[in-house]
C-alpha cells in the first residue's frame, strides 16, 4: 500500500526518537513533509502541539488524518500499514521478538546512551556514571547476540532495530564508546547500507561543561 500524499512528520532534527520515524519513512520509500519543532522555544507544549501529542513530545505523524505520536508506535503503524512481514512479524513468536526490543529502545537504550548524549551533548545534570553503566550492560548484550545473528530480532531487519539504531550510533556524542563491540559497530553498518538510508545528525560537543 502507498500514501497518496505525503505524510507530515512533526521532528526535531536533534532528536533520535524523531529520527527513528524519518529513517523508516525513507526505508519505506514513503513520501512525507517534515515539520521541524522548535524543542528549545518550546514548540512542542504549544496548544496546537498539543492537539497532536498531549504529552508534548515529537516526533508525531500525520498520515492524511491518522495522527500517531511516539516513535516505537510510529514504526509500528508504518510497518503494518505500509511494510510487510518483513519488517513486522505477524506471527506470535516473531512479534513478541520485535516487542522486546521496542521495549528496550524505550527502556535501556533511553536511560543509557540516550540520555549519555542529553548530558554531554545539552549540558543537562543527570547521573553520566549510571548512564554509561547502563549502555555498557546494554551493549555487551547486544554484541554478544549480534556474534549470533544479523540484526535484532530476526535473520533480516525489522523495526527492532530501526527502534534501536539512532541513540546507538550516535552514543559516542555521550562518550559512550562503540570500540568494545565489534558486532554492534558491523549491525550499525548493516542499517546504514539499506537502500534509503538517512543518517542521523552529529552534534558538536557542548560549549559548557557537562554535569
Amino acid at each position: 500500500m502507498q500514501t497518496t500524499s505525503p505524510i507530515k512528520l512533526y521532528r526535531s532534527i536533534v532528536s533520535g526518537h524523531a529520527h527513528r520515524a524519518e529513517l523508516f519513512l525513507s526505508l519505506l520509500g514513503l513520501p512525507y513533509a517534515t515539520i521541524d519543532i522548535d524543542l528549545r522555544a518550546g514548540e512542542q507544549k504549544s496548544e496546537d502541539f498539543l492537539k497532536l501529542n498531549p504529552f508534548g513530545q515529537v516526533p508525531v505523524i500525520d498520515d492524511n488524518g491518522t495522527v500517531v505520536a511516539d516513535s516505537n508506535a510510529i514504526l509500528v503503524y508504518l510497518a503494518l500499514r505500509y511494510g510487510d512481514q518483513h519488517w513486522m512479524p505477524r506471527d506470535p513468536a516473531g512479534a513478541a521478538q520485535v516487542q522486546r526490543w521496542l521495549s528496550v529502545a524505550a527502556g535501556e537504550i533511553a536511560f543509557g546512551p540516550a540520555l549519555a548524549r542529553v548530558i554531554k551533548r545539552f549540558n543537562r545534570p543527570y547521573d553520566i556514571d549510571t548512564a554509561t553503566a547502563i549502555a555498557a550492560r546494554l551493549f555487551t548484550v547486544m554484541d554478544k547476540q549480534l556474534q549470533e545473528r544479523p540484526y535484532l530480532a530476526a535473520t533480516h531487519p525489522t523495526i527492532a532495530d530501526i527502534a534501536a539504531y539512532s541513540y546507538i550510533a550516535r552514543a559516542p556524542e555521550g562518550d559512550v564508546s562503540l570500540e568494545p563491540y565489534p558486532a554492534l559497530q558491523a549491525w550499525l553498518k548493516r542499517i546504514e547500507t539499506l537502500p534509503r538510508f538517512v543518517p542521523m545528525i552529529e552534534l558538536p560537543p557542548h560549549p559548557g561543561k557537562a554535569a
